[in-house]
C-alpha cells in the first residue's frame, strides 16, 4: 500500500472518511474469508470513497477484489456527476470492463457545472437493469448519452433534452418526464404510434409536465378517438413506483391490442401533472 500521508482518501471529507474507517475492517474480512459472496461491504460506501479505495491499492490487490467483484451486480448506485467531473473514467471503466451491472442507479449534481460528457460516457459504458433517476442539468442539443433499455423505471426532473426521437427510443414500464419541452403536435405523434403498438410497447404508466387535462385533450387529442369516462366512474390505476390509486374519471384512449389508457390528473402534495396509466 501507498505510505499514509500519500492516501488520496485523506483528502475526502470527514464524514467519507469515517466511512472509510468503518467499513474497512469488515471490507477486507469479506475479501478475505467469502470470496464468492453477493454481498459486499465496499459497495454501501459513498461512491466517491470507493473510487479512492481503489485508487490507493497496489495492483496486486486490485487483482484480488476484480476477482471477487467478477459475478456481482450492485443494487444500488448513487453518483454526484458534479463532484468529479474533471477526474478520469476509473468507476466507469471499472464497471464495464468487470462486466458488473447495477440494478438502481441514480446521478445528481449540486452545481450548474456541464457534467453531458461525464453522464453520457457512464450510460454508454454501463448496465443498467432497473431504475434510472437523474437530477441533472443536460445540455438537449450537444448530448449523446443513450437510455437503458428494458427498464423498470425511468425518473428524469430535467427532461428538456428528451425530445420526440429520444421518447419514441425509451423502454421503460414507468416513465416520468419532468419539465419536458416535447411539443404538442410531437405528443399526438407518439401516442398513435403507441396505439399502433410501434412504440414504447412495454409502458406502464407515463407522466408528463402538462397539468390541464381539458387543454391536453384539445390540443393532443383532437383527432385521436378517444372516450371521455364520467367522472362517477371509479377505477383502481396503476401510478408512479408501482403504487395504485382509485381514479374518478379520465380519458381513454385504446391501443390496437385492446389495451386502454387513462389520462388523468395525478396529484401528489401540492403538485398535479397529467399521468397515462396503461391497463
Amino acid at each position: 500500500m501507498k505510505p499514509l500521508k500519500q492516501l488520496p482518501i485523506l483528502r475526502l471529507p470527514f464524514q467519507a472518511m469515517e466511512e472509510v474507517s468503518k467499513r474497512m475492517h469488515s471490507i477486507m474480512k469479506k475479501m478475505i474469508s467469502n470470496r464468492r459472496s453477493n454481498e459486499f461491504p465496499i459497495l454501501r460506501l459513498p461512491f466517491l470513497a470507493v473510487e479512492e479505495i481503489f485508487k490507493a491499492m497496489d495492483p496486486i490487490e486490485i487483482t484480488h477484489v476484480l476477482d471477487i467483484f467478477k459475478k456481482q451486480t450492485i443494487n444500488f448506485l448513487s453518483m454526484q456527476k458534479d463532484a468529479f467531473r474533471n477526474s478520469k473514467r476509473f468507476n466507469y471503466d471499472f464497471l464495464k470492463t468487470n462486466e458488473i451491472s447495477v440494478n438502481d442507479c441514480y446521478l445528481f449534481q449540486l452545481e450548474l457545472n456541464n457534467v453531458d460528457k461525464n453522464v453520457a460516457y457512464l450510460l454508454n459504458n454501463i448496465t443498467i437493469k432497473d431504475n434510472l433517476k437523474t437530477y441533472l442539468h443536460i445540455n438537449k442539443y450537444f448530448f449523446d448519452g443513450k437510455i437503458p433499455k428494458n427498464l423498470k423505471g425511468l425518473y428524469i426532473t430535467d427532461s428538456r433534452w428528451i425530445g420526440y426521437e429520444r421518447l419514441l427510443e425509451i423502454d421503460s414500464k414507468n416513465v416520468i418526464l419532468e419539465n419536458d419541452e416535447i411539443s404538442n403536435k410531437e405528443w399526438n405523434l407518439f401516442l398513435k404510434k403507441w396505439i399502433a403498438m410501434e412504440t414504447n410497447v412495454n409502458l406502464e404508466y407515463l407522466q408528463l409536465s402538462r397539468k390541464e387535462l381539458e387543454t391536453f385533450r384539445a390540443l393532443v387529442l383532437y383527432d385521436i378517438p378517444h372516450e371521455v369516462v364520467d367522472g362517477g366512474v371509479k377505477r383502481l390505476l396503476k401510478t408512479r413506483c408501482n403504487e395504485t390509486q382509485e381514479i374518478s374519471g379520465g380519458i381513454d384512449i385504446r391501443r390496437i391490442d385492446g389495451k386502454t389508457a387513462t389520462f388523468f390528473v395525478y396529484r401528489e402534495y401540492w403538485t398535479e401533472s397529467i399521468a397515462m396509466s396503461i391497463h
